[in-house]
């Protein structure tokens, strides 16, 4: 497993942004891929965006694919969720996973366990 902190997130209108930050604090030599996941209040947990930290290959959700925007600083072991132009539909507890796998037909999956401790995402309209 790889453990990770997340820090950011908050409240913010319709149309504005916020910022996700998510940093693995152990092994990470062993790290692939991180990524987000949400959980909103009505819906199952959803993939929201996958980054491969050693090239910067990344992936989207439809649902945020022009809006938001992973990225990765290798060196500090940390990926971002830069979220723009938020809806009420992104509201949602988002998790970061640090241990991560990319298929071959573009799916994203966590390993067991290496989850954030979640953070709040709450968007008003």
């Amino acid at each position: 497993q790889v453990p990770v902190i997340q820090s950011g997130g908050g409240s913010a209108p319709a149309g504005g942004s916020l910022r996700l930050s998510c940093t693995a604090t152990a092994r990470t030599g062993i790290i692939y891929a991180m990524g987000w996941f949400r959980l909103p209040p009505t819906r199952e947990r959803e993939f929201v965006a996958g980054i491969i930290v050693r090239n910067g290959k990344a992936d989207y959700a439809d649902s945020v694919k022009g809006r938001f925007t992973i990225s990765n600083d290798y060196s500090k072991h940390t990926i971002y969720l830069q979220m723009d132009n938020l809806n009420a539909e992104d509201t949602a507890v988002y998790l970061c996973h640090g241990d991560m796998s990319r298929h071959e037909n573009g799916s994203w999956s966590p390993a067991t366990g290496a989850w954030g401790q979640g953070t709040q995402v709450t968007v008003s309209s």
